[in-house]
């Protein structure tokens, strides 16, 4: 197929790559549009769920009259906005709804640290729904300082949970000779992860359908996480971290990592503590299990205050409050 142009209120896209290089023509007109979008200059920050819907709320929000009214407000809109040949990416792409005579992408794009990637749109309700927002941020900004004080070498690495891949594609790109593992259970986020990996231009991120890493074998120099870590009463996976207060996902993968790093092998984990009576039930797990295997780590508050309204929630009902944390552990050299 021919390269493809984009335009909307007049402003042409720059020609984006040839579709086939995609591989399926899904796969082809998603690369084509999160490339088309980022040559324009596209920007956007995803916010919280809360502040989403405050701002769609407003008058002038009803429809989008721009990219990021379509692709970061997830807003419908009138099929005269955009030319023919973005509503044709769209309909191949199979991510077009149908919204009152208006038009939706079940898609938004997201830019961090000058890359673009395409998740689900606003809301996330679907099961399958492949999350990126505020979390994401911050996961990413703490792997890129812990990966920038990493002194050892990286020929091997996993993100496991990787979602619309933001952990991979930053692992890849400051390690373009290691072989980065993006594992999830969930198809749906194995396709955008593919399609992210290739609008950013890495070639060594290599989507996996497994549970955990018992669909890869052998040692690796890094594992990160940004896993689920709240009690979700739907427990949709890209939400649900299981156990009492959200954290038994964590935990797994903390056990997952102490039996697969390589000797310097690094653990990069950010997740979410339910804070109870002053104490971190999450930490209160994790710290005899990596103190028997001879880690040497740290764990930082990143954000002491997140998602104050599941404080509400049955589930909660004791928290003083949910922190996001950042959890970096290392095999020592010579160590088993």
């Amino acid at each position: 197929m021919s390269a493809t142009i984009i335009s909307i209120d007049g402003h042409r896209l720059d020609q984006a790559p040839p579709l086939g290089i995609a591989g399926d023509e899904r796969r082809a007109a998603l690369y084509a549009l999160g490339c088309g979008l980022k040559q324009h200059g596209y920007v956007f920050t995803t916010v919280t769920p809360l502040t989403h819907s405050r701002v769609n709320a407003r008058l002038a929000n009803g429809w989008a009259h721009d990219l990021a009214g379509i692709f970061g407000w997830s807003r419908p809109f009138k099929p005269a906005v955009v030319n023919s040949t973005l509503i044709e990416l769209l309909h191949q792409g199979e991510v077009l709804n149908h919204d009152n005579g208006m038009l939706r992408s079940v898609l938004r794009a997201s830019t961090l640290d000058g890359q673009l990637y395409l998740h689900s749109a606003y809301p996330t309700n679907a099961s399958d729904a492949v999350f990126f927002g505020p979390d994401t941020y911050r996961f990413v900004r703490a792997l890129r300082a812990s990966l920038a004080a990493r002194s050892l070498p990286v020929r091997r690495a996993a993100d496991i949970g990787c979602g619309a891949g933001p952990g991979a594609i930053t692992i890849a790109l400051a390690h373009p000779d290691a072989s980065v593992f993006a594992v999830d259970i969930n198809p749906a986020a194995l396709v955008l992860a593919d399609v992210n990996a290739r609008i950013a231009g890495v070639t060594n991120v290599v989507p996996t359908n497994s549970n955990l890493l018992s669909q890869v074998e052998g040692q690796f120099d890094l594992i990160v996480a940004n896993p689920p870590y709240l009690i979700d009463r739907e427990q949709r996976a890209y939400r649900h971290g299981g156990g009492d207060l959200g954290a038994a996902l964590s935990v797994a993968i903390v056990d997952e990592a102490i039996k697969r790093l390589a000797p310097g092998g690094t653990l990069m984990l950010y997740t979410g503590a339910a804070i109870v009576a002053s104490a971190d039930p999450f930490r209160q797990a994790v710290e005899p299990r990596l103190r028997a295997a001879g880690f040497h780590w740290t764990y930082d508050e990143i954000d002491p205050d997140v998602f104050g309204e599941e404080l509400d929630e049955a589930p909660y009902a004791y928290a003083d409050r949910i922190a996001a944390v950042w959890l970096c552990a290392t095999r020592p050299i010579g160590a088993a």
